[in-house]
């Protein structure tokens, strides 16, 4: 073999190195959902991030993504729910993506934020009235939109972001004051 088959062949070999590295890296581009935990995966946490946001939205404090709030659900709902909640939660987030794809084409994490606030206040409507209907039966199962909302709320306000920025806070109170003066727009004390 001389120089210029011996370069031909380099050529080649690496040519298809370089095919073979690229349709490679190119099964790699889409993103592989790891599982969080046994009952969740990162999407999940990611979407119950999404939907803290558009629930808490920042303003001129953080939001409830800012307190990865879909991590403290996640974990909420793993270690405290009893199975048939954590069943209840589960399948209703599948039927929350599900509905939300069927009505607008696309992913809850891809929506603008008009669409976001008009699918959850219909949500928050049908959760209202299934919760007034089932207001007298205590083993009525409550509604899995109802859960991401309260555990949001007290993710969001148990949090340092929460209890520092958006509440009032004192790390060591001092002595006791029976009346302290309000004025409007002061945030609630901090525990």
């Amino acid at each position: 073999m001389n120089r210029r088959e011996a370069l031909k062949a380099v050529s080649v070999i690496m040519g298809g190195t370089v095919i073979s590295a690229n349709t490679f890296l190119s099964g790699c581009s889409v993103e592989k959902d790891e599982r969080v935990n046994s009952l969740f995966m990162e999407s999940d946490v990611a979407l119950l991030d999404e939907i803290g946001e558009a629930i808490i939205p920042t303003t001129d404090t953080p939001g409830a993504k800012a307190v990865g709030i879909g991590g403290f659900i996640t974990m909420m709902v793993l270690d405290c729910y009893e199975p048939k909640h954590q069943n209840i939660f589960t399948q209703g987030l599948v039927s929350f993506k599900e509905s939300f794809n069927k009505q607008y084409d696309h992913g809850f994490i891809k929506a603008k934020s008009e669409e976001r606030i008009a699918f959850l206040t219909e949500l928050d409507k049908a959760q209202r009235e299934s919760s007034l209907k089932n207001k007298d039966n205590p083993d009525a199962v409550p509604h899995y939109f109802r859960m991401i909302k309260e555990l949001t709320l007290l993710g969001y306000f148990t949090s340092e972001i929460g209890c520092t920025q958006v509440r009032r806070y004192v790390e060591t109170p001092g002595r006791y004051e029976a009346c302290i003066d309000y004025k409007a727009g002061d945030g609630a004390w901090a525990i």
